[in-house]
């Protein structure tokens, strides 16, 4: 698949195949995550992989729409050192966006599904993946083949057109 395709071709999917994904395709994804842009290269992410059903559903825990988490082969938690400073939470926040999003991309372009949550419990995330006190979980990405057809790219999406949302020079009231 080529980039615009899976740019087209990516939506949050909550509906897993059991089947394991390949430990290729797993390293792929997280390779892509682990080559996305950061703020000074500092790179202040970590990945916890999860693929034992009895942690996913201790997993899907951590935020009130993560019930779906369990129906995944697999979820990589994105963990962050905790910043006090806003500055450098939102430096922090901002790489790992871009992180998440490169993970998403990648999967697509596997044919794999993914659909990411929040994590609002952090003693409970920090009880199920063994993250240090000085570091969050920030979000979950869940993967795995998808139940039904692979997610093919979408010609005219249900979104806002881009005449609609981007302004040149200055904004103006449409």
């Amino acid at each position: 698949m080529n980039t615009w395709d899976a740019i087209t071709a990516r939506r949050q999917l909550r509906e897993f195949s059991p089947e394991a994904i390949p430990d290729v395709d797993m390293q792929r994804v997280l390779e892509a995550g682990s080559r996305a842009p950061s703020a000074r290269n500092r790179q202040r992410w970590g990945f916890v992989i999860v693929t034992n059903p009895a942690q996913l559903a201790e997993l899907s825990g951590v935020w009130p729409g993560a019930a779906w988490i369990p129906a995944a082969p697999a979820t990589i938690a994105l963990v962050i050192p905790t910043a006090a400073e806003p500055t450098e939470r939102e430096a922090i926040k901002f790489d790992l966006g871009q992180a998440a999003m490169l993970i998403m991309l990648a999967a697509t372009d596997l044919g794999l599904a993914s659909g990411q949550a929040g994590c609002s419990d952090q003693e409970l995330a920090r009880k199920v993946l063994g993250f240090p006190d000085d570091h969050e979980c920030a979000m979950l990405i869940a993967l795995g083949l998808p139940a039904g057809p692979a997610p093919k790219p979408i010609v005219k999406p249900d979104r806002r057109s881009v005449g609609d949302v981007a302004h040149f020079g200055r904004w103006t009231t449409r």
